[in-house]
């Protein structure tokens, strides 16, 4: 089954809605973690979430959407690209135990210091462009509300999601009220037409529930909730698991810790051992690999080597 993201505008264009629904790329987030109910649960909403979001951004490079705090999770970090490719991970603090019955606030916020930040990072950047970061505090009971808080406070548009994970699925809704232009050519005669197009699809929306988010397929949902409203349908994206981490930038990040910090390791363990945050695959460099890699000789790879970022 090919994961896919679909959009829709409402008839006079005044609204936009989209929707996901996630198996075999939230299976490969799953992949090689051993998550507990409650990160699930969070982890697959930001993930969903992820993707309907990258999919309104016009340009060539990354959406990160990262919440952090002091609770027992310390990091939720989901990034997705252009092309709908997309990675995640969790960070526990340690010697913190996740309660199954936690949510977003008294894992993440107990202590009121939360963030909930954003980050578009271009591809290609220009000779001293940075990443654009927004940050704001982590306000809500759940990932869509913090999200919907983000929307208002930083890109002043009217956003409503719905997101909803388990095991087996992560899925997501967003409907958002567009910037009214006018003018003759526009097929909103007013602004008061255009609010009303708003309340109305609020209203059908609301109606959707967790369970059925998640159980529904994306075409039956959206008929479900909008079949008298008339959709103009765009063509559907894929949505699919990347991990891009290299057996080189296992060697980059060693070598980035310094040799003498390098040689501890090995004199400790007798090897190096790392692995990935998002994929999770396990990497060793042993004594000959960690000569190598500061002697300017890059390591040997093998055909199937694990990797870290």
């Amino acid at each position: 089954m090919t994961d896919q993201l679909k959009k829709y505008l409402l008839e006079d264009r005044s609204v936009r809605v989209q929707a996901v629904r996630l198996a075999d790329t939230w299976k490969a987030v799953q992949a090689n973690h051993d998550y507990p109910p409650a990160i699930t649960h969070l982890l697959g909403e930001l993930v969903a979430a992820s993707t309907l979001l990258a999919a309104n951004i016009k340009f060539d490079g990354s959406l990160v959407l990262q919440i952090q705090g002091d609770g027992p999770i310390a990091l939720l970090v989901v990034e997705c690209r252009s092309d709908l490719s997309l990675r995640a991970t969790v960070k526990i603090r340690e010697g913190h135990v996740v309660p199954a019955e936690g949510d977003m606030q008294s894992l993440l916020n107990p202590g009121g210091n939360g963030r909930f930040i954003v980050v578009l990072d271009p591809q290609a950047k220009m000779p001293g462009q940075q990443a654009y970061q927004g940050i704001v505090p982590l306000e809500g009971d759940t990932v869509a509300e913090a999200l919907q808080h983000y929307m208002k406070a930083s890109e002043q548009l009217d956003t409503r999601l719905w997101l909803a994970a388990d095991a087996d699925h992560a899925a997501g809704m967003l409907i958002q009220r567009l910037p009214y232009h006018g003018g003759s050519d526009s097929p909103v005669l007013s602004e008061q037409a255009a609010s009303e197009t708003w309340d109305r699809a609020s209203a059908l929306a609301a109606t959707l529930k967790r369970d059925e988010l998640l159980a529904t397929d994306i075409d039956t949902l959206i008929h479900r909730l909008f079949w008298e409203e008339t959709l103009v349908a765009f063509d559907p994206e894929t949505v699919r698991w990347h991990c891009p981490c290299t057996r080189e930038r296992v060697a980059n990040m060693l070598r980035s810790l310094g040799e003498p910090e390098v040689k501890d390791i090995l004199a400790e363990r007798g090897q190096v051992d790392v692995s990935c945050d998002f994929c999770g695959k396990p990497y060793a460099f042993d004594a000959v690999d960690c000569a190598a890699l500061f002697s300017g000789n890059p390591p040997a790879s093998d055909d199937t080597p694990p990797t870290v970022h």
